[in-house]
């Protein structure tokens, strides 16, 4: 029989490799017959927005769960939505790693409160959080509102609160914010993509 020095070098690569995985324990047929199932074919997908900065990207959030009544599904997956026009499908590196900080462990997930004085925070409802926020405006506006400047001009100020609307809001819940919030009197207002 006669080869070449290619066909030789085939035939010696073709031997040491189905030796070496034969030697490793590894069956072709076996690692082949194996279809692995897509990851999110059953799962359920959401889309949401980016809450760490400005740019407000659009996320999908894939989770599973039997979709029962007062069942929690778990998120597992998430990814950038290529339909939305602020980030067509890309994310940086934060919106990248959502899903840890959906697991988190260190992640607050219910108002708490901490008394003047204290050093520790005590978990509060939500009730009792927007009830105490909207008390302590209430009080500092009737006490700081100035109507009449010093000219007897009205100008229906309030300058010791201040407020900071989302960005990842739309544009008309946007508008209705301003509107309420300059209502109030409240002069410092901005928007977090401004900051």
């Amino acid at each position: 029989m006669e080869i070449n020095r290619r066909q030789f070098f085939r035939i010696c690569g073709a031997g040491l490799g189905s030796s070496s995985i034969a030697a490793l324990g590894f069956s072709p047929g076996e690692a082949l017959a194996e279809v692995r199932q897509f990851k999110l074919a059953r799962s359920t997908e959401t889309r949401n927005t980016c809450p760490y900065c400005s740019v407000s990207c659009g996320v999908i959030m894939h989770s599973l769960g039997d979709k029962a009544k007062n069942a929690q599904s778990s998120i597992f997956h998430i990814e950038g939505d290529p339909d939305h026009p602020v980030n067509r499908g890309t994310l940086c590196p934060k919106g990248a790693a959502l899903v840890d900080f959906v697991h988190s462990p260190n992640r607050l997930k219910y108002p708490e409160y901490r008394a003047p004085g204290s050093s520790e925070w005590k978990r509060i409802s939500w009730d009792e959080a927007f009830s105490k926020i909207a008390r302590l405006m209430k009080d500092d506006r009737d006490k700081n509102f100035i109507a009449k400047n010093a000219a007897g001009a009205t100008v229906n100020r309030w300058l010791t609160t201040g407020f900071l609307a989302a960005s990842a809001s739309s544009n008309e819940s946007g508008y209705i914010t301003h509107k309420a919030v300059r209502n109030t009197g409240i002069l410092a207002f901005d928007n977090q993509a401004r900051v």
